[in-house]
């Protein structure tokens, strides 16, 4: 049967503070041990009251007990790892000193010569441990008493004087004190390090709080736009159903006055279809003669033939309520779009043109927050990153995470180019503005034209035409999306993209087409 001393390692009956075998081990209320005294040194020197281990805080002291299950095996642990005295015989007393230069082991009583004989009083006296034979030098069968920082190991002098006389050589105990204080210091940084990450999973949780805040608020919002949107598509329909059955109504009043008109009209004719039938069969030439002006001239009657019915239930009319109802659905997607694009506002970035990456006919401001593109070929430095062939140029920039929105006018043109690219794109060719390339872009073509260059090119039905152009990026997330700022609308969005190295705006104002085309492109 295993005994608990094997069972059982030192590092488990450690004080972290300390780091000697607890004395009074008392628990903590998230679970950690500490010597008692320790625990309590630790909190009065302290402004929080905190677990030293993993930094919980405490809203006051706890009222700590010993903990006597882990004080009795602490106990036990400490009575199996303490040294015996070699001299002893029979029953072993505890070792209080180990002698380096005897190597060996003595009692308090064993100990009395080296405490007064002046040969021994010089030698090395330590703290009682087991395995005297490892501090001695296996070759010279001498005290390992120097350390090597050139070989980082332990010496004896006589390793020192055949092997080592070259090296940096210094005492052990001088070597001891320096690996002290490095260790000190590299606690220290440990423990900076812990609190560094505490912290940052503090941000994180916090990050997370606000997210499912901002998550259940978008969720009530959306609720509320598409219950609003719900009720009106119902109210709609209720009013036209209305209608519809009122028209209907209307028909049938209208057809039943007709049919009593016609009703009256037939008796009436029935009436003097009997008598020109009984007339016919008379022989009575008088009468006959004395009737027949009178009946034969036809009754008055109404012109039937351009008369019907007409119900008022049309394709227009429901027509009309769809284009009501989208109208409504517009303005709540307006009212979406503006409550988004106000979001993304929030992450504006400070952009400015990066003169070494523009193509030498184009023409950049002062400040680099305006480009055109004025036809004439300057005389510029040729660098790895200047566009050669084609009229663009990138932020000076790059983004490497996070989100990042900025705004351009583009009043006044007929074509441009706007979006972002990669750091690796090909400047020394002509290039082709897609994804698989490297670039995420919106452009305008013949003054009304525009066009996403999503692999395929997927033309854009605009409202209105653009003056200002917002394009925001959540690098995480894979998004490229662009914005109408004045209409308040979403124009386009990249989505599922994945960004694997700095992304950099991307700006073209495009050939000026002899003065037609000739505005600036300008960084709002």
């Amino acid at each position: 049967m295993a005994t608990s001393s094997s069972l059982l390692s030192e590092d488990q009956f450690l004080c972290s503070i300390c780091l000697d075998v607890f004395t009074e081990p008392v628990t903590t209320p998230c679970g950690h041990n500490f010597c008692k005294a320790c625990i309590r040194q630790y909190w009065d020197s302290n402004d929080l009251c905190l677990c030293p281990m993993c930094k919980e805080k405490f809203h006051r002291k706890p009222v700590l007990r010993i903990n006597t299950f882990i004080s009795e095996m602490a106990a036990q642990f400490r009575k199996s790892v303490e040294s015996p005295c070699d001299i002893c015989t029979g029953t072993k007393l505890k070792a209080l000193k180990s002698c380096l230069v005897c190597q060996t082991s003595y009692c308090e009583t064993h100990l009395e010569p080296h405490q007064r004989v002046a040969a021994l009083k010089r030698h090395k006296l330590i703290k009682p441990v087991e395995n005297l034979e490892d501090r001695t030098c296996k070759n010279h069968n001498r005290l390992l008493e120097l350390f090597c920082r050139t070989d980082q190991t332990c010496l004896c002098v006589l390793c020192f004087k055949t092997d080592h006389m070259a090296h940096d050589i210094v005492p052990i105990e001088e070597e001891y004190e320096e690996k002290k204080v490095q260790l000190g210091k590299t606690e220290a940084e440990v423990q900076q390090m812990i609190q560094k990450r505490l912290q940052k999973v503090q941000e994180i949780k916090h990050l997370v709080d606000l997210s499912k805040k901002e998550a259940q608020r978008e969720i009530s919002n959306s609720v509320q736009v598409f219950t609003d949107l719900v009720r009106s598509i119902e109210r709609s329909q209720a009013e036209l159903i209305e209608m519809f059955e009122e028209n209907q109504k209307a028909a049938e009043r209208q057809a039943e006055g007709l049919i009593k008109d016609l009703e009256q009209e037939i008796n009436e004719l029935k009436r003097r279809s009997t008598e020109l039938e009984q007339l016919s069969h008379t022989e009575d030439h008088f009468l006959l003669l004395q009737s027949f002006p009178s009946l034969c001239t036809p009754p008055h009657t109404k012109d039937w033939s351009e008369i019907c019915v007409h119900g008022e239930i049309c394709v227009g009319t429901v027509m009309r309520a769809v284009s009501q109802l989208e109208e409504a659905l517009m303005r709540e997607v307006r009212k979406l779009c503006d409550a988004e694009l106000k979001r993304i506002q929030l992450e504006t970035v400070d952009v400015t043109l990066d003169p070494d990456t523009a193509y030498p006919k184009l023409t950049l401001s002062e400040h680099w927050k305006q480009v055109r593109h004025e036809g004439t070929l300057k005389k510029l430095s040729d660098n790895p990153e200047r566009f050669d062939s084609n009229c663009c140029v990138l932020g000076k920039k790059g983004f490497f995470s996070g989100r990042f929105y900025y705004e351009v006018t583009v009043q006044g043109k007929t074509k441009w180019d706007l979006g972002v690219a990669r750091e690796s794109i090909n400047r020394k060719a002509k290039i082709i503005l897609k994804p698989q390339n490297g670039y995420w872009t919106v452009v305008l073509r013949n003054g009304n034209k525009y066009k996403a260059n999503a692999g395929h090119p997927v033309t854009l039905s605009l409202r209105k035409k653009p003056q200002k152009v917002g394009v925001f990026v959540d690098y995480e997330e894979g998004q490229v999306s662009f914005y109408d700022v004045e209409a308040r609308s979403h124009i386009y969005s990249y989505t599922g993209c994945i960004f694997t190295e700095k992304l950099y705006p991307y700006f073209s104002p495009c050939n000026n087409a002899g003065g037609k085309n000739s505005a600036p492109l300008i960084i709002s």
